[in-house]
């Protein structure tokens, strides 16, 4: 099944939202009837939120990994930064592996930003703080006992109570530092599954010499368009004045590595070492989706993809000229026409693995 590309989704009713009760209020709405059509879903569900938060809880916290069986299609298809599988037993498979490492693991729902409906399918985009202690062995190495905590995303396209396409983001540097480990060395161990890309030109100038386009910012009423267009300025025609123009003073995000950033000035330095590092950066957009009104602001979750070239000098050590390809999905709310908080997040240690595995 092919994606909608920066696809402009249905209106959602606006009392389906996350609300942030306890996980025990979200168990007790079983069986209490529908707040959305849902055809094809199971009974207990009462709208696509409340599906997706207690379906996450029973499958990874009370470990009913066998709904996997009823949650996801036959032949559902998993995006990451480190490449795609297919299947559901390769979700089983993943989900087990995962759990042994974290017994007693915790997903904190932190947010829901959903769109969509019965017919066309929900898409949802479900942010969780994970929460866990290393108890057992990964591919990262033995146990060490260490409490560690990570931000996910993961974008959902759900048709009839089975998840048939899923894009997932991991903190995963946030995990290994706290579990103990060295990110960097731990990806220069590393082997690559294939060859890393190396041909062929970025797709960011539209042709050659020509330079990129400066697009006007629409306002923010607008919010999928605002972001997008703030996206594409900022990471593509490098127009980092952005932040200062678009962005709240007291502006406060969350991104790779556990980083949590204060303001213009370190929000600023996060996207010009990047950019640093991979001076020929791309950013492209493939799907949005939003909830809120102008009165009580708006949430934009967007998802893209980054390439660049490791050409620059940086936190991923001295220029390696391999080619990165990544997956992100950033998470932002916008109140009074300024964007005052976000998540964006990729997997940092799936960009070190690409730059440091070994062929």
């Amino acid at each position: 099944m092919q994606e909608e590309t920066a696809q402009v989704a249905s209106r959602p009713s606006p009392e389906t939202v996350f609300e942030r009760r306890s996980i025990e209020e979200y168990m007790a709405q079983s069986g209490t009837g529908r707040r959305q059509p849902m055809q094809g879903f199971d009974t207990d569900y009462t709208d696509i939120v409340d599906y997706i938060v207690r379906c996450t809880h029973k499958i990874w916290e009370e470990k009913a990994v066998g709904l996997i069986y009823t949650h996801y299609a036959h032949n559902a298809v998993v995006h990451t930064s480190s490449g795609t599988v297919y299947g559901r037993e390769a979700v089983v498979r993943n989900t087990l592996q995962s759990l042994a490492m974290t017994a007693d693991i915790r997903d904190y729902t932190d947010d829901v930003i959903w769109s969509g409906d019965e017919t066309a399918g929900f898409y949802t985009s479900h942010r969780v703080l994970d929460s866990s202690t290393h108890t057992g062995y990964s591919e990262f190495g033995p146990p060490t006992g260490r409490r560690f905590e990570r931000w996910v995303i993961a974008d959902c396209l759900i048709y009839e109570n089975k998840i048939v396409e899923e894009w997932l983001t991991y903190d995963t540097t946030a995990g290994l530092k706290q579990m103990g480990y060295d990110p960097l060395e731990l990806a220069r161990q590393s082997v690559l599954p294939s060859s890393p890309h190396t041909h062929g030109e970025v797709a960011r100038l539209p042709t050659g010499q020509q330079a990129p386009k400066f697009l006007e910012v629409p306002f923010s009423e607008n919010p999928q368009a605002f972001i997008a267009t703030i996206l594409q300025n900022l990471w593509n025609a490098r127009l980092v004045n952005m932040v200062r123009l678009h962005y709240d003073v007291g502006h406060l995000a969350f991104v790779p590595g556990g980083r949590k950033l204060h303001g213009h000035g370190e929000y600023e330095n996060f996207v010009i070492t990047l950019l640093a590092s991979f001076p020929d950066m791309a950013l492209t957009i493939h799907r949005q989706s939003h909830l809120g009104t102008p009165e009580r602001g708006y949430r934009v979750a967007t998802r893209f993809t980054l390439q660049g070239t490791h050409e620059g000098y940086g936190p991923y050590g001295a220029p390696t000229g391999r080619r990165v390809f990544l997956l992100g999905i950033s998470h932002h709310v916008i109140r009074d026409g300024k964007i005052v908080q976000e998540w964006t997040l990729f997997d940092e240690f799936d960009l070190m693995k690409q730059l440091h595995g070994q062929k």
